[in-house]
This record gives structure tokens, sequence and C-alpha cells, in this order.
């Protein structure tokens, strides 16, 4: 026990170095008056340590159940000893020792490869990446150390400890992030940041980091070139703290942990390492923020050179491996799927057949691959003339804010049977078969009638580099409450940041979204 409790004191031990608070409050971002001198400006923020040691105690209990639930399981209650090809005293040692080590060793490799930092934690993949690479490599190394020193550990017990420890660390850490997306939409639990930059730059940040508040960062202030205390940035409540000359001031005044940093003309490189000089080692945070957006990690390279700190965006690659790949998950995941939904699949059929007049499916010319023109098939959901009304129905939505897409909330040509499957999307579930012909895939962009394609403007033909999908950002991220704008964004960076990853979180998602009201995109 003292061992463990060693490695606890370990894995939050360097909290107390970055924890930071601006008010008595954890939790209150007030910005702090000028009367409130009195009060010290700084002192730890305590949430971020308490997030950690949770993470800690969680990650300990459940390896403590998958090591000794693996060895009760495979050894039962014996004290069966860790075999050896040698006469060594390695002979007299217990598995329930061994056990112990593991867990030990387990936890130390989680702390090494700070997979609780507050750098991964809330948001992307990191956190979990960094899961299942230090828990490989550690048994990697133990399955080498066993090899050299004839060591003979039962296989079945690490088979099995491996992959279920894994498994049980990443649902225990995506149950501790959903309550923490949960108390950062109210604003706890957030970095305060102070922007500072161009008020164009400094508005579109503001504005993304107001988009993703589970990404923890909560704008306390902003410092822009002529700015005057009393202001604010437009289109939002964010108080200007002054020109970017006054950031020191401004970081005493809004108790802010973190400052920003966007395009500035008037901030030479001079004075960003002025500003960086003067934040509290390990307390205070200096975050750069580029002008480009929607570019997923792996193509983002930092490259020092002659002092600089480059940056390099690689060129999107779409290899004839990644589409084998994802051509391969499509086809066997489409043909397993109808194979199990084929009794929903005739259902559907049947009671589209008898609940209105017209053809069961519904045929319709779409832009895919390339700019290729194919037919996407559907459960007729509509009356059978929609089409015919669709224009007089446009005319009365022209001020929606979307001018290439036509989407309507109560569309009148819905039949009552057709709300009902698109409330839970299974008028989408004959794509399966386009899925399995090859013209669409399982996540994509949306795919687009050729009369929105006349439209489109010379980048957005890009979302035609990957096949289209009954599924995708653009579905899992509002489906028809995007403006064109938004559904254009999140199809190029889907295109230009594939991962496979990617797709089974969107199908996650996807599937989790069926289940709740809501309409799906045409």
């Amino acid at each position: 026990m003292l061992a463990v409790g060693e490695e606890l004191h370990i894995v939050t031990s360097d909290l107390q170095e970055s924890a930071l608070s601006v008010d008595a409050d954890p939790l209150d971002a007030r910005p702090r008056q000028e009367g409130d001198a009195q009060t010290p400006m700084y002192h730890r923020h305590p949430w971020r340590r308490r997030y950690r040691l949770n993470l800690a105690l969680t990650d300990l209990f459940s390896l403590i159940w998958v090591v000794y639930g693996t060895q009760l399981l495979w050894f039962g209650l014996g004290n069966v000893q860790v075999a050896t090809g040698r006469d060594t005293r390695i002979s007299d040692l217990s598995y329930w020792v061994f056990s112990a080590i593991l867990i030990v060793t387990w936890m130390w490799a989680l702390s090494f490869v700070d997979s609780r930092s507050d750098r991964v934690i809330g948001t992307g993949s990191q956190e979990y990446v960094r899961i299942a690479d230090s828990s490989f490599r550690l048994f990697g190394t133990v399955a080498i150390i066993a090899f050299l020193t004839q060591i003979d550990v039962a296989r079945g017990y690490l088979l099995i400890s491996l992959p279920l420890g894994i498994l049980v660390l990443i649902f225990t850490r995506w149950m501790w992030r959903q309550w923490l997306v949960a108390q950062r939409s109210r604003g706890h639990y957030s970095a305060n940041v102070l922007l500072v930059g161009s008020l164009p730059s400094v508005t579109q940040l503001a504005r993304e980091f107001a988009r993703s508040p589970s990404a923890g960062y909560r704008v306390v202030g902003a410092c822009v070139p002529n700015g005057k205390i009393a202001d604010v940035i437009p289109g939002t409540t964010i108080p200007v703290m002054g020109h970017v000359g006054d950031v020191t001031r401004a970081l005493q005044v809004t108790g802010a942990d973190t400052v920003a940093i966007t395009s500035a003309d008037d901030l030479p490189a001079d004075k960003v390492k002025q500003i960086s000089w003067s934040l509290e080692a390990g307390r205070q945070h200096l975050v750069l923020a580029p002008s480009i957006i929607d570019i997923a990690g792996p193509r983002l390279h930092t490259r020092p050179v002659a002092g600089l700190p480059l940056i390099h965006v690689e060129t999107p690659k779409f290899s004839r491996g990644q589409s084998f790949l994802k051509r391969s998950v499509d086809l066997i995941a489409a043909s397993v799927g109808v194979v199990l939904l084929s009794p929903l699949l005739i259902f559907l059929i049947v009671t589209v057949r008898l609940s209105s007049d017209g053809p069961v499916f519904f045929r319709q010319t779409r832009v895919g691959f390339r700019g290729r023109e194919f037919t996407m098939i559907k459960f007729r959901s509509m009356v059978v003339n929609a089409e015919d009304l669709l224009e007089q129905l446009a005319a009365q939505e022209r001020d929606s804010g979307n001018e290439v897409l036509f989407k309507m909330k109560n569309d009148p040509r819905v039949t009552p049977i057709g709300r009902v499957m698109r409330k839970f999307s299974l008028d989408e579930l004959p794509q399966l078969f386009n899925v399995i012909g090859g013209s669409m895939s399982l996540v994509g962009p949306r795919p687009p009638l050729p009369s929105e394609v006349a439209v489109y403007a010379d980048h957005v033909h890009r979302r035609f580099l990957a096949k289209p999908g009954i599924t995708g950002l653009w579905q899992v991220s509002g489906r028809s409450s995007l403006s064109w704008e938004e559904s254009v964004r999140l199809d190029l960076s889907y295109v230009e940041n594939w991962t496979l990853l990617g797709d089974f979180v969107i199908l996650g998602k996807t599937a989790r979204a069926a289940l709740a009201p809501g309409e799906t995109a045409a």
C-alpha cells in the first residue's frame, strides 16, 4: 500500500505547480475590480488537482479490478507461483505480488506519458491514445523481460489483462469526460483566457472557443490595437481590457491564467517574447493561435528553423491504402448491417406500401465522388408529388440563412409514417445498398443535388475528394440547424482530415442521435 500511495503522490504532485484560481471561489471567473487589490491576485486553482486525483484513483481501482479479477479467473484463489526456467528467487514470487507490481507499474506508465495532463483531457483523442500506447508499451516490456529472464508468465493472464484493462480505462476516462464537459458547458473547470490580437482575429477565436466549451477555454477579456477599456468585442460580452501593450495589467485585472495571441500587426516578435517572460512559470500559459482552422493534428508539424518555430501544414493525402481500408470497412459493415436489419427493412417496406400510394423507394440523382452523378435510394417519406412542390416551398425559405440547401423543419410534404422514419433516420437505411454498390460510404460529406453543385464556389468542390456518406460531421453537428457555411466547413474538415477512428466516432454519435428526436438533412 505504501507503493500505491507514493504513486498517487507522484501523479498529483506536479499539479500543485500549474493550478491557478482567480477568486476565492475556484469556479468564479468574475473579472477582478481595481478595488480588490487587497485580495491575493493569484492562488492555486484546485480543480485541476482534484480532477487529476479523481482520474488517478479511478485508474487505480480499475486496474485492481481488472488485474486481480483476471488472476482469480485464470488461477482461482490459490497462491500460484510465477514459473521460471532457472533456479532463482523469482520462482518464489506469487502472482498476488506480481499483480501488485503490474498495477503499480501500469499506473506509473500512465503518469509517464501524461495521460492525465490538463492539455489532453476533455477533448480530442490524445487522452485515449496515450492510455493505449503506454499500456501496449508496458506489456511489450513485460514480454521482453520475461523472455530474457526465462520467466514464464501465464499468456492467458496477460492477454486478458491488457485489452480488458485498456477498455476499462478508456471507459472510465470517457465517463469522467462526460462529467467534465457538462461542467464546462456551465462555465466551470475551464482555463480563463485573455485574447490578444487584431479585432477580427480575436472575434473569430472567441467565436470558436464559444462553439466548443468542452475544450476548456473561457474568454474573460481581450486586448486589441487601439482598444479602450469599457468597450466589448462586437457581438459578444467579452470586455476589452486595453490595447496590446496592456497585457500584463489585463492579466492582473481579469485573473486570466492563459494568454492566447492571434495575428496583430502591432504585436512584434519581441513583444510576444516579453509577454512570455512576464508570465508566471507553471501557473500562467501562453498559446499562439495561427489563422488557420479545421486542420487535424497529424497534418501540423512544428519544425524549428534558425530559432523560428515554423508550423508546417501538410497537404491532405489520400493514399491507396487509406482508400482500400475505408472501402473494406464500408463493404463489411454495410453487408452485416443489411443482414442484421433485414427484418426491420421488410417491416418498413410493407409499412410504406400500405400507408400511402406510390413507390416504396425514393430515387434521386446526387453528385458523388469526383463529381460523378449517382442514384441515391431512400424509403419514401414524402407525398408522391413532393418534387413538384419544392419550388413553392423553397420560395418561402429564402430568408433561412442557407442560400444553397433547402431545409424546412415542418415540411408539409412529409407523410405521417415519413415523420416517424425521419425522426429516427430510418428512411436512410436503403442507402446501405448504395454503400455496398460503391457509390456512397458510411461516413462522408453530404451528397448534394446537381442544382446545388451548380452554384458551388470553387473551394466547395473539394467535398468530392471523398465519397458522400450516409452520415457525417454535418449530421452529428447540428443537422438541419446548420448554416450553409457551417455545412461546407464541416464537410471540408472531414475530407482533409479523415481518419478511420474519426469515422467510428461519427458512427457512434449518429447512433446516439438517431435515438433522439430530430430531423435529418434532406
